[in-house]
């Protein structure tokens, strides 16, 4: 029996110490890559039995791993095709080669349909084992010959092999394990229980069984049977994996009960899901997708330094990730479940996803589900969809911030309060559906809640003359609204923005009559515009207010109020807009202010009472007075002198 002694290929020294200290952030990584690998050789094997049943297994397929306390190892063994003398030396000993990549281009030459699902795209994950072993020892039988060979290293940049001898085919790997930390029970991989764990997190769905050895238990007193003793032989292989990949069994096979068990198993959320999104996509780039719309929303929704994603990728059933931001945009970060992609790229690590075409046309072909399901929420079960949208609703709204040529789709499912109804909700199709003839723009008023928007004097005129008006109250509002321009062809105007002309049709009469009000009124607003000049930019007469004496405007392109407050909020620094003040000219108030103005054009009371018309303004909009005090004090002596 000869033994040979091997460098390996690469600057292994270097590149083992890259790979054992900083490519992987855990290292129970290791355990998944060696049963990701022990899995690709079983498929292997179950492909080639196909067309040479001389390679078929005498019993079923299986993992199996066998700790050892003393001394510490951990063994991890196969009956899958094995190696041979020189794919031990490609495989182990040339890093970043993979034998699974090589053999599956090889199928693919011959017959692309029919090549079996492997795992591994990399040739490194071996290597990880090096982690939390001092050696390494790989005792192999490939199914093509009559014995095996034993290839051991202990990662300095050196191996050997030699013949050995192995009674089945397949591949035995031996971890002589480093000292556990006493202080992190965690990381001891001689515990069955930690074992089960990191099996259960990372392996549950592979489609074979991965089994351990552990001891049965004793039997019982009243047993005829002989107490079980503490050797070898009274220990027997127990099923640690479910292997019950549930997005991979047809719809009608899978109870919702079982749904709902599986959404609380990735979510750990107590409530049941209130919808589920089961798709398969295929073509170029294939993968299956169990997807599930919770019914609450997390307390961390909206803090997304803290919050966790739900959705889970896996690789032909090995789990890769469970925060796999690239799959899904940040407004459906509330969904959850299981991705299961047929051929991705993964950086050598698996830890982490490059950025190319088959994550970006998965990514779309989930956001594309995940908005119809939510369409079909809408359309089927309206009280469903009202649930969902008072837990995520602002959370949806935040996918309209960018500049999407897409966000018309999003702009659909929009729920919004409308003063069409006092307590329900409307959508933007509803709302043009209800429009008046001739009408082009879709009418919006922003407030800190529905009531306070609903209150705003800008919508007087809107309701006199039967326009609807859309209410919004999240603070994301105030932001989407300015970035999107149009839906259905209809363009978004806020009422409190801008010059509204509801009189298109009047009369050329009424038309005569407002121009003679201003005329009349022209000195009046230039004086009050004058004593308020430090707040206000302009004063002009409203063709808005109808029953409230005075509001507040902006130009389109003004920042709202409520923009100023939350930039603040934010520790920014925003600098003061003046805005427009819109005086109601048929409102008793102004009439009365304009006999002051006629009787002394300096009098001392019109400061004041331009004053407290700015101040009611601010407070009918739902604003904060700049000095509430001062505006107190000008009220009482008003006050004082009208009694």
């Amino acid at each position: 029996m000869t033994t040979e002694t091997h460098e390996f290929q690469t600057e292994v020294k270097q590149l083992l110490h890259l790979m054992v200290h900083s490519l992987y952030s855990n290292k129970d990584i290791f355990l998944r890559e060696l049963i990701s690998n022990a899995s690709d050789a079983i498929d292997r094997r179950r492909f080639s039995a196909l067309t040479d049943t001389a390679l078929a297994p005498e019993g079923e397929f299986r993992i199996l791993l066998e700790p050892v306390h003393d001394p510490r190892q951990l063994a991890v063994s196969d009956n899958g095709i094995g190696m041979t003398h020189d794919e031990l030396i490609e495989n182990l000993g040339t890093i970043a080669r993979s034998g699974t990549k090589d053999f599956l281009a090889k199928l693919k030459e011959a017959s692309a349909s029919s090549a079996p699902g492997l795992i591994g795209q990399f040739g490194v994950g071996f290597y990880a084992s090096f982690m939390v072993a001092d050696r390494v020892e790989v005792l192999t039988r490939h199914a093509s010959e009559p014995s095996g060979h034993r290839w051991v290293s202990t990662g300095d940049g050196s191996y050997t092999i030699e013949p050995a001898e192995r009674s089945e085919v397949g591949t035995t790997v031996t971890l002589w394990l480093k000292d556990a930390d006493p202080e992190d029970a965690l990381q001891d991989y001689t515990q069955e229980w930690v074992l089960r764990d990191i099996v259960k997190r990372y392996s549950d769905f592979v489609a074979h069984p991965i089994q351990m050895i552990v001891p049965k238990a004793p039997a019982s007193e009243d047993s005829e049977e002989e107490p079980a003793d503490k050797g070898a032989e009274n220990k027997g292989p127990e099923t640690l994996n479910s292997m019950k990949a549930i997005w991979t069994r047809p719809e009608s096979e899978v109870t919702d009960d079982e749904y709902k068990e599986f959404y609380k198993h990735i979510s750990h959320d107590w409530n049941d899901p209130a919808e589920r999104i089961c798709a398969r996509m295929e073509g170029t780039v294939e993968a299956q997708a169990l997807l599930f719309l919770p019914s609450k929303a997390p307390f961390d929704l909206h803090h997304r330094e803290m919050a966790r994603r739900g959705v889970h990728l896996y690789t032909k059933r090995v789990f890769i990730m469970d925060d796999c931001k690239e799959l899904l945009p940040d407004h459906f970060r509330f969904v959850k479940g299981v991705v299961d992609a047929e051929d991705v790229t993964l950086n050598v690590s698996r830890e982490l996803l490059q950025q190319n075409r088959q994550i970006r046309a998965i990514r779309n072909f989930l956001v594309k589900k995940v908005t119809e399901s939510l369409q079909r929420l809408l359309s089927e079960r309206r009280e469903a969809y009202l649930k969902l949208w008072a837990e995520f609703g602002p959370c949806l709204k935040e996918g309209l911030l960018g500049f999407d040529d897409k966000k018309e789709r999003l702009l659909g499912i929009i729920l919004a309060a409308s003063t069409h109804h006092d307590t329900e909700l409307t959508t933007l199709d509803e709302y043009i559906e209800r429009m008046k003839e001739g009408q082009d723009k879709i009418y919006y008023a922003l407030g800190s809640s529905r009531v306070s928007a609903a209150s705003s004097p800008h919508l007087e005129a809107f309701r006199e003359k039967g326009y609807e008006v859309l209410l919004f109250s999240d603070q994301v509002d105030e932001v989407w609204l300015q970035t999107t321009s149009t839906y259905q062809g209809k363009t978004f105007q806020a009422v409190g923005k801008g010059e509204v002309d509801l009189d298109q049709d009047d009369e050329k009469d009424d038309k005569e009559e407002r121009q003679k009000q201003e005329d009349s009124l022209k000195d009046l607003l230039n004086c009050i515009r004058v004593h308020l000049q430090d707040d206000i930019r302009e004063v002009r007469l409203s063709k808005r207010l109808t029953k409230s004496p005075a509001c507040l405007v902006g130009e389109a392109g003004d920042m709202s109020p409520q923009m100023e407050d939350m930039l603040r909020q934010m520790g920014q620094e925003v600098p003061k807009t003046k805005r427009i003040l819109e005086l109601n000219p048929k409102h008793e108030i102004v009439e009365k202010l304009q006999g002051v103005f006629d009787r002394d054009p300096a009098a001392a009371e019109l400061s004041q009472f331009a004053r407290v018309l700015y101040g009611q303004a601010l407070l009918a909009e739902g604003g904060q007075l700049p000095e509430p005090a001062e505006f107190s004090r000008l009220l009482s002596e008003i006050l004082v002198k009208a009694l």
